[in-house]
């Protein structure tokens, strides 16, 4: 099991990599650090580099220029590849073999790999060893990725689309599964379109676009990128009435209770308490992550365009 060592330490990295399919840049001049024990999601918008990025780390592709390392190894090195697990999208899991056969198969492959009821457990496969793949329902296969990823008792994992077909219970448990993983002291590479994922899971966020990293930091520091607020509140004002004042860009009404997205949230309360002093139950919230996210890529686009 990994040790509780420095959380700081690098442990796998991208270093001024470029990564060219003839004329098409799929990653350009990228430097990424993946830190022992901390979870980093990867996002960005479909054909932004993620999945290159990761491939790259895991020695599925070599860099046209630049370097990956993967604990101090070239990605293909065998010993750094048994340190690893990866659960990537599209993989293909034998149709009759029984999920303790896969599990044993994968196993296999590992020095010190997790003990079986182990993996069953924290993949909430536990019941489901003799049954054939072939009879698993979409969820359970998504759980079985999720198995044979870890199955190897890796000190680093990656992730890909994790929750895929997963319903709100299982969601739920298997993100309380990856906290527990993290606090175990392994790293865990996270690449989703979910963002309510990212937010509630990772310690930091790198975001890319057109492969280069455009914005990194903590989920509260992507966030606050964006200067809009969320007001909450209720108020004898009409939406109209709020939508004219400087500084809100959004407005959408539930009965009484108004819901406002402004960039000057202090100038709208003060506009909106002197027109109704009786205003009530308020509440002021930041950006979400999915804002953030969009205006960070809508505006590396527009960059780019001009």
């Amino acid at each position: 099991m990994p040790g509780n060592a420095d959380t700081l330490t690098t442990i796998a990295a991208l270093k001024s990599v470029s990564k060219r399919y003839g004329s098409v840049t799929a990653v350009d001049r990228l430097t990424l650090e993946i830190r022992r024990g901390e979870i980093l999601a990867l996002l960005g918008p479909n054909g932004a580099g993620k999945t290159t990025s990761v491939n790259l780390l895991l020695g599925l592709a070599g860099p046209t220029d630049g370097k990956a390392e993967l604990f101090g190894r070239a990605p293909r090195d065998v010993a750094a590849r048994r340190r690893i697990g990866a659960m990537l999208q599209g993989a293909q899991l034998g149709g009759h073999a029984r999920v303790h056969e896969m599990l044993a198969l994968y196993s296999g492959y590992y020095l010190d790999p997790l003990p079986r009821m182990e993996t069953l457990r924290i993949a909430g496969l536990e019941g489901l060893e003799n049954r054939p793949v072939v009879k698993l329902s979409g969820g359970q296969k998504q759980r079985l990725l999720f198995a044979l990823a870890i199955c190897g008792n890796p000190e680093l994992l990656f992730l890909d689309e994790p929750s895929a077909g997963l319903d709100v219970e299982s969601r739920r448990g298997l993100w309380a599964a990856i906290r527990r993983l993290k606090e175990q002291g392994r790293s865990i590479v996270l690449t989703t379109h979910y963002l309510e994922e990212a937010d509630a899971l990772a310690d930091r966020i790198v975001v890319i676009h057109c492969g280069r990293v455009i914005a990194q930091g903590t989920p509260a520091e992507i966030k606050n990128t964006v200067a809009q607020r969320h007001i909450r509140c209720v108020t004898g004002l009409s939406a109209v009435q709020v939508k004219m004042l400087p500084g809100v860009t959004a407005v959408n009404s539930d009965g009484e209770r108004l819901d406002i997205v402004a960039t000057r949230p202090e100038h709208v309360l003060f506009e909106m308490l002197r027109l109704d002093p009786a205003l009530q139950d308020l509440e002021v919230t930041g950006a979400k992550l999915e804002e953030a996210f969009l205006a960070l890529t809508d505006d590396n686009r527009e960059a780019q365009a001009a």
